[in-house]
């Protein structure tokens, strides 16, 4: 950066301004100096006598919470009790419930056979009674119980 001898004696006042507010008294102003050089050494040494910027008020610490404020936490909820239960299904359904889970993976959701039943379970219980009636009458019925151990 190239600085004329004039910049030198505009740039001393203008950053001597602010200073000149403060209380202190301050040594009178060199004379500007005739070399660039030397008019860069003025400039920083005037900026660096800048007053020292205004304290920030603390603020007031806030109180320690009271009982009240500690009452007023929610109250942790209880995990529903889950139930292991097994049940005889037609392979057709069965590879069903593999192709449901295909298309949650192709829509970027990783589902279970346990989440595919449980969301079958919601619809269900969300249709009329003359729905689920109807959807339950569509199933053939099977023989409850386990297979015979021959008959795979």
């Amino acid at each position: 950066m190239i600085v004329d001898e004039k910049k030198p004696a505009e740039v001393a006042p203008a950053a001597a301004a602010p200073a000149a507010k403060s209380t202190r008294k301050r040594a009178p102003a060199a004379p500007t100096p005739a070399t660039p050089a030397a008019g860069k050494a003025v400039a920083r040494s005037a900026a660096a006598k800048k007053s020292p910027p205004a304290k920030k008020i603390a603020h007031e610490p806030e109180p320690f919470p009271t009982q009240e404020i500690k009452k007023a936490k929610p109250a942790k909820v209880k995990k529903a009790k889950l139930v292991r239960d097994s049940f005889t299904m037609p392979d057709g359904e069965y590879a069903q419930i593999a192709a449901l889970k295909a298309r949650c993976l192709n829509a970027g959701v990783a589902a279970k056979k346990s989440e595919i039943l449980r969301a079958a379970v919601a619809s269900l219980a969300k249709l009329s009674d003359a729905a689920v009636l109807a959807a339950v009458r569509r199933l053939d019925v099977i023989k409850t119980g386990r297979p015979a151990k021959g008959a795979k």
